[in-house]
């Protein structure tokens, strides 16, 4: 494959006092990675330099971009997102740090948009101190789908052995019931099918639908909802031709090792379909974002600001990020059978 072809991969280096620049760094000192993509890394030089010494070390060399989607063959490319000197103090939140990532963010997203690079790969963020009035979302999920002007997307973990779709995601669970709705959920369902198709290839895929109440309402005695919502819709779908099961009682159905017979599980809040996902994917879960015209992928875990800066981050997420995004751009481009 020649340098031309090699998926532009824009990766951002997320909050810099958390472990974002750490397993970004790590990552990318894996020549494999490097021979497949071309890395373009958003944020600063004065970040990688300052965490290359933390971490010791020596053989990891990159060039700044000067003009706008000019990248250097063979090498790591780096975006300089901001001007201003910003203290680097490993484990501490800042408000600095989180402008910093938020200038990161602005600047791959926009060239994103632009196709000046061809995926993105998101570092995680401390969602506290990006906020602001120029970032007022809950993430990254948020504002990527107000950025490209999508109101129906899936938060999906995906793994080699698993994923998972969510139909709610950052909503207090005093309030999950009530955005349970035939709507949403046939929303959730179609973005999912969809998504297996065509950024991941499956002709027709198998998903298994998660209940919302303990024992999947047990007919009717906990809660109606599975009964009335969720039954229904699958029901629908299997009239159509669809591939589809549940409403399953979520601890038999992790416990059990049934979600192996499925290309994806529709969980009905975070948690519940969050807390498998990492006991199941631990260090190799990948966070998508379906439903987006463009592709980005992040890693399942957050700033980790305790371990920061100490050597200690495992880079096996974000770098199973990078290889998801390359696969996904990949299969969204490759002709159809059809």
């Amino acid at each position: 494959m020649s340098t031309q072809q090699k998926p532009r991969i824009g990766i951002t280096l997320g909050d810099l006092n958390g472990i974002g620049p750490e397993v970004v760094i790590k990552a990318l000192h894996d020549n494999r990675l490097t021979n497949l993509i071309t890395p373009v890394i958003y944020g600063s030089t004065r970040v990688l330099s300052f965490y290359k010494k933390q971490l010791n070390i020596e053989e990891f060399n990159y060039g700044h971009i000067k003009s706008r989607g000019q990248y250097i063959p063979k090498t790591i490319n780096v975006v300089n997102c901001w001007e201003d000197v910003i203290e680097i103090i490993p484990g501490k939140p800042s408000k600095e740090s989180g402008k910093a990532a938020w200038l990161a963010l602005k600047q791959a997203t926009q060239d994103l948009k632009e196709g000046l690079i061809d995926a993105m790969v998101t570092a995680p963020i401390d969602k506290n101190t990006i906020h602001s009035d120029e970032f007022p979302y809950r993430g990254h999920t948020e504002y990527l789908a107000h950025f490209f002007e999508t109101k129906e997307f899936v938060m999906l973990m995906v793994s080699e052995s698993l994923r998972v779709g969510l139909v709610t995601e950052h909503v207090p669970v005093k309030d999950i019931a009530t955005h349970i709705t035939r709507e949403l959920v046939e929303s959730k369902l179609k973005i999912l099918e969809q998504c297996l198709r065509k950024d991941f290839g499956i002709n027709k895929p198998k998903i298994a639908v998660l209940g919302l109440n303990p024992h999947a309402g047990d007919g009717g005695l906990i809660g109606n909802e599975d009964e009335t919502i969720l039954n229904p819709i699958i029901q629908d779908w299997k009239t159509k031709g669809k591939i589809i099961a549940g409403p399953f009682p979520a601890d038999g159905f992790f416990a059990s090792g049934n979600y192996s017979k499925y290309d994806a599980v529709l969980a009905m809040y975070h948690d519940q379909g969050l807390i498998p996902f990492k006991l199941l994917s631990f260090e190799s879960g990948v966070n998508y974002t379906a439903g987006l015209p463009v592709v980005r992928t992040s890693p399942d875990h957050g700033t980790a600001y305790s371990i920061a800066g100490k050597n200690l981050a495992n880079e096996g997420s974000i770098r199973q990020a990078i290889y998801s995004a390359v696969d996904i751009f990949t299969s969204r481009t490759r002709p159809s059978k059809d």
